[in-house]
């Protein structure tokens, strides 16, 4: 859909979220992620709403589960949010100035920590958090530029100490 203001460059994937609660998930990804709205609109069933965001330098699109859909879930539903399906499909990874700030920020905002901000063997800062809709979110500082090389030593050693604390 191609909405001025917000339409991505070519090869720009552009996730599309589905959530139970559109106007709930708009409150908490502006206050946790600074979204803005770009386009918003009734769905065409008119039970619920389509959103184009601006979080971060990133376009994303929400939009409500139409109860229709939920009906159909047996049959295998188009479109889903992680609360139908009792779990997410993907993870959305974000580079960000600070992750120990924007880790806080999105638990203040009322996502649930899913692990906590921890440097990394490929050379970032590195924490999960699960919005109040079940998307998870990847929040990731690069901490240092590595070659492949580097990666894989620091993954040994990263494998041999949780070999050595497994037992």
């Amino acid at each position: 859909m191609a909405v001025k203001g917000s339409v991505p460059d070519p090869g720009v994937i552009v996730p599309h979220l589905v959530v139970r609660n559109a106007e709930e998930a708009l409150a908490f990804y502006e206050k946790a992620f600074s979204a803005r709205v770009l386009y918003r609109s009734p769905s065409p069933g008119g039970d619920g709403e389509h959103l184009h965001l601006k979080v971060w330098e990133s376009l994303i699109q929400l939009s409500t589960e139409e109860p229709a859909q939920r009906r159909d879930r047996v049959e295998g539903a188009l479109l889903a949010p992680p609360e139908t399906l009792s779990g997410s499909t993907c993870v959305f990874q974000v580079a960000v100035a600070n992750v120990y700030e924007a880790y806080k920020r999105a638990i203040d905002s009322g996502a649930s920590p899913a692990m906590p901000p921890t440097d990394m063997f490929w050379g970032d800062r590195y924490g999960w958090v699960r919005d109040p809709f079940g998307h998870m979110w990847a929040l990731s500082e690069i901490r240092e530029v590595l070659t492949p090389e580097q990666i894989e030593e620091r993954m040994r050693g990263f494998a041999a100490q949780m070999k050595g604390e497994a037992l």
